[in-house]
C-alpha cells in the first residue's frame, strides 16, 4: 500500500524514505543468484549432476546453478513455495507446494526427488540446494503418518510460541528424509549442499529441518519439547520421537553461503550512506515479537533523552527471528506484530521510524514483507476506527497495518535469511 505522504509529518516522511532505501539495499544483498554463482564458478562440474533445490529461494539457486553448471546438471528437481518459481528450466522438474504448512503437492515434489536419488550410484553427485521453507516443501511421510497428522502437528507449533530450533527438532522424527535421512537415502551418491541460513548461528541441522546434515538433537530433548509446548499427539508420533536420527553421514559437503550477517551489514552500509551513526544490537534476535518493539521503542526514546547507545542521527540494527504466541484470531505475521507493538510505544514522536521485514517478503501467512512504522501511525490507525492495542491483543497486526499505510509489501524477493528489524532516529 503507497502510503498518503500528507499523513505523515515531514521529518518521519523523509526518514520513511531512508529506511525504505536501506531495505532495498538489505534484499539485494542477499539475493541467492550471486551467492550461488560465485562458489560454484570456483569449482569444476563432476560430470553427471542431479539437483535438488528446497525451500523459498529454490527456483533462483537452481537458475543460478544452470546457468555455471548448465551442461553438466542431467536431472532435477526444484520444490519452491506458491508463486516463487518463475518459469522452466533446463532439464528441471519444477514444483510449487505449500508453505508454512505442508501440502499434498509437497509430499508428491519430494517423492520425485527422491526416485531420481533411489537410481544414483557411487560416481553420481547430488547438487543440494537449500534455502529457508525446505522444511515444510519437502517432506516424506513414515508408514502409518498422515498428511492431516503432520499438518496437525505443525500447526500447534507455529502457535505454540516455540522457536525454529524445537520446531525442527520435532519435524525432524516425523519425517523420511529430514535430520540426516536424505543423505542416507542418497548414498553412496556424493553430496554437496549450499545452504541459505535463515537459522540463528546458521545451525546446519536446523536450516530446513537438516536433510543431509547430521542431527545434533536427540528425541529425548524432542520428547520433552513436546510436553513443554502440551502437543497433541497419537500414540504413533510417540513413538517416532522416541526414535533416534543420524548422528554421523560420511557423503555430504556442506557450505553456508548467506546469512542474516550479510543482511546487516548491507544496511549499516546503506545507512552510513544516508548520514546515520549505525549499531548492530544482534544478529540473533530470538523473543516474543511484541517484547523486542517494545524494547527497540524504548532504546528510540533512550537516543532521543540520552543519546544513546548513540547520539541521532543513528540507526539501530537487529537480525534475528522472533517468535509470536497465537492467543487470538486475527492476521498478521511476527514482524508487523514488532511493528505494531514499537507502533504503540512511539506514538506521538517525529522522526523515528522503524521497519521490520521478513528478508523473503512473506510474513507469516500474509501477502506483507512485515511492517514500517512512525509516531503518528496509531493516530492513522484510530482515524480508520482501529484501535492499535486492541489488534497487538488479538494478534492482528495485518489489517492494522494495512488501514494506517503501514504494510512494507515487496512481493517474494527470492532471498530468505532470517529478518532484519531497522530502527532510525533522526
Amino acid at each position: 500500500m503507497v502510503q498518503d505522504s500528507t499523513c505523515i509529518a515531514p521529518t518521519s516522511q523523509s526518514v520513511r524514505n531512508d529506511a525504505h532505501f536501506i531495505i532495498d539495499r538489505v534484499i539485494e544483498a542477499v539475493l541467492p543468484e550471486p551467492a550461488v554463482r560465485a562458489f560454484l564458478r570456483q569449482r569444476t562440474p563432476p560430470p553427471r549432476v542431479t539437483l535438488i533445490a528446497i525451500g523459498k529461494a529454490a527456483w533462483r539457486m537452481a537458475s543460478a546453478a544452470v546457468t555455471e553448471w548448465g551442461d553438466a546438471i542431467a536431472q532435477g528437481v526444484v520444490i519452491t513455495k506458491y508463486h516463487h518459481a518463475l518459469g522452466e528450466l533446463p532439464n528441471l522438474e519444477i514444483y510449487e507446494a505449500g508453505h508454512p504448512l505442508l501440502d499434498a503437492n509437497g509430499l508428491h515434489a519430494t517423492q520425485r526427488a527422491l526416485a531420481l536419488v533411489d537410481e544414483l550410484g557411487a560416481d553420481d553427485t547430488v547438487l543440494f540446494l537449500v534455502s529457508g521453507g525446505g522444511s515444510a516443501l519437502f517432506e516424506a511421510l513414515p508408514d502409518g503418518v498422515t498428511l492431516d497428522d503432520l499438518q496437525a502437528v505443525n500447526a500447534q507449533l507455529l502457535r505454540s510460541g516455540a522457536d525454529i530450533v524445537a520446531i525442527n527438532t520435532i519435524r525432524k522424527r516425523l519425517s523420511l528424509v529430514k535430520g540426516g535421512r536424505f543423505a542416507q537415502r542418497a548414498a553412496p551418491a556424493r553430496i554437496l549442499a549450499l545452504v541459505i541460513s535463515d537459522v540463528l548461528g546458521d545451525r546446519l541441522d536446523t536450516i530446513a529441518s537438516g536433510p543431509a546434515y547430521p542431527d545434533a538433537t536427540t528425541a529425548e530433548t524432542a520428547l520433552a519439547i513436546a510436553r513443554h509446548y502440551q502437543l497433541h499427539l497419537s500414540p504413533m508420533l510417540w513413538r517416532l520421537l522416541e526414535e533416534e536420527t543420524p548422528k554421523t553421514l560420511d557423503n555430504v559437503e556442506t557450505h553456508v553461503i548467506g546469512s542474516v550477517r550479510a543482511a546487516v551489514a548491507a544496511a549499516t552500509q546503506a545507512a552510513q550512506a544516508r548520514g546515520y551513526t549505525s549499531l548492530t544490537l544482534t544478529t540473533l534476535l530470538n523473543c516474543e515479537a511484541r517484547e523486542a518493539g517494545r524494547f527497540l521503542a524504548a532504546v528510540a526514546r533512550t537516543v532521543r533523552s540520552e543519546g544513546l547507545p548513540l547520539p541521532a542521527p543513528c540507526a539501530i540494527l537487529c537480525g534475528g527471528e522472533t517468535v509470536v504466541t497465537v492467543t487470538g484470531a486475527g492476521k498478521g505475521g511476527r514482524n508487523q506484530e514488532l511493528a505494531l507493538s514499537a507502533a504503540i510505544e512511539l506514538a506521538g514522536m517525529d522522526g523515528v521510524v522503524l521497519a521490520s521485514l521478513g528478508t523473503d517478503g512473506t510474513d507469516g501467512p500474509t501477502d506483507a514483507a512485515g511492517g514500517i512504522i512512525d509516531g503518528d501511525t496509531t493516530t492513522r490507525m484510530a482515524a480508520q476506527g482501529i484501535d492499535a492495542r486492541s489488534a497487538l491483543a488479538d494478534n492482528n497486526a495485518y489489517p492494522a497495518l494495512a488501514a494506517s499505510g503501514d504494510l512494507l509489501i515487496t512481493g517474494p524477493t527470492g532471498a530468505n535469511v532470517n529478518d532484519v528489524t531497522l530502527l532510525l532516529v533522526r
